[in-house]
């Protein structure tokens, strides 16, 4: 179902990028870059944090970036990453599959600066073999997402 709920965002959007499924699973940023051909880097991994207390926030940011802590304390404030279970109950995607989206609520989105070192980049799409193709700059417009540094 998460799949299909990227899909119907982007049709929603009329936003003409196909999802690229794939027999290999890409559920992590090494798999992700073998089973699409591409550097680490430019998987561009979501992450899912709890912030103040209860506001849930998404986080892009290249494959091979590090979240600084130091950084997203300032930015931020406090955070911690969410457990698999409730990233599926916030996101409707598995881990691994975890994209800004097609989620069942709005989440604020943000994107890392480490994204911007790459022409195209490649979120999952909603299941754990699957990824588009887009740069960072329709990343940021498709999602309405901030751009912070935090890596």
């Amino acid at each position: 179902m998460s799949l299909q709920s990227v899909r119907e965002f982007f049709h929603s959007r009329d936003i003409q990028l196909p999802i690229i499924e794939t027999e290999a699973s890409t559920a992590t940023v090494a798999l992700a870059a073998e089973a699409h051909g591409v550097e680490p880097g430019r998987i561009a991994k979501t992450l899912a944090f709890r912030i103040s207390g209860d506001k849930v926030i998404l986080l892009v940011a290249s494959g091979v970036a590090r979240v600084d802590n130091r950084k997203f304390k300032e930015t931020f404030g406090k955070g911690k990453m969410l457990g698999p279970d409730e990233v599926v109950e916030l996101t409707s995607h598995p881990v691994g599959g975890v994209c800004p989206f097609g989620l069942p609520q709005p989440l604020p989105i943000y994107l890392d600066h480490s994204l911007n070192n790459f022409d195209e980049v490649m979120p999952a799409a909603g299941s754990v073999n699957s990824a588009i193709r887009i740069t960072p700059a329709l990343l940021a417009s498709v999602t309405e997402g901030q751009w912070v540094d935090v890596c």
